[in-house]
């Protein structure tokens, strides 16, 4: 009896707190409710934690440099149209980069947002690939902590944002991440080349770094909303969520630094003859 009143309790508050959700969405794939999208991602991490191993253990890793060459620049591709979406709506048509709020009208800019966000939302299940890859290849040893957690909380987290706040100062983290998503799948890309290319990855020390300056500017800029008056930002909470997204990525982030290249446990895979995604 307890757990049934629990039960319609959670149903009630889930019922009431879903009707803020913005109606341009209703419809859209994967935006009914964040059940789809915990189930995708439950099924993920169980997958490249556990049953893939599992699956591999006795079997020889897949050659998959053709696909993964496909993958990757697929991935710059569609890095490159989403910055340039996110700009086109908003953060180079009109946004201050500071109190820059969610318009929910249906003006052909405002849709615009919503469709680059929801595409920026999708393409995070796209990047889960990543993982999978890893794993088919035996790689288990880049199936970390950082690697698999990074993939898994921001098509979760992605789904409220899309949902609730399509737009404004939120969106800030998606356009840089786009950005520097064109640099790193740029350089995975030239990794499944083939090693006649390998000495044209000679930036690859600075990929850890441009992750890291990400993350600082991340929290600075949405560490505004803190200082700024009256700033009328519809879901403040969102804004909290991703300052403490881009602190605790800075923190793991800066941790992976430490240990790969001031305690030298992974160096540059260069110096080493190789390349640190084994492509």
């Amino acid at each position: 009896m307890a757990f049934s009143n629990l039960t319609s309790k959670a149903i009630l508050l889930y019922d009431e707190w879903i009707k803020d959700a913005d109606p341009r969405l209703e419809g859209w794939p994967l935006m009914s409710s964040p059940f789809p999208t915990t189930f995708i991602i439950g099924t993920y991490v169980y997958f490249v934690t556990s049953l893939g191993p599992k699956l591999m253990e006795n079997k020889k890793p897949f050659e998959l440099r053709q696909i993964m060459m496909f993958y990757n620049f697929s991935v710059v591709a569609l890095s490159l149209y989403m910055t340039y979406e996110f700009l086109m709506s908003g953060w180079a048509t009109g946004y201050s980069f500071r109190c820059d709020i969610v318009d929910y009208s249906r003006s052909p800019t405002a849709l615009r947002m919503v469709r680059t966000c929801w595409l920026y939302f999708f393409s995070k299940f796209i990047e889960l690939l990543d993982t999978i890859f890893f794993v088919l290849r035996k790689k288990n040893n880049q199936v970390t902590f950082l690697h698999v957690f990074h993939h898994s909380i921001m098509p979760w987290t992605w789904w409220f944002g899309v949902k609730f706040a399509a737009g404004g100062l939120g969106t800030f983290h998606a356009l840089l991440n786009c950005i520097v998503h064109v640099v790193m799948y740029t350089y995975y890309g030239i990794c499944s080349l083939g090693p006649a290319y390998h000495k044209y990855l000679w930036w690859k020390k600075y990929m850890t770094t441009i992750q890291l300056v990400q993350f600082i500017v991340i929290t600075v800029h949405i560490g505004q909303i803190y200082i700024m008056d009256d700033c009328p930002y519809q879901y403040p909470i969102f804004m909290f969520i991703i300052w403490l997204y881009g602190s605790m990525f800075l923190v793991l982030f800066l941790h992976f630094w430490y240990h790969a290249y001031t305690k030298g446990q992974r160096l540059p895979k260069m110096a080493r003859n190789g390349i640190s995604k084994d492509q």
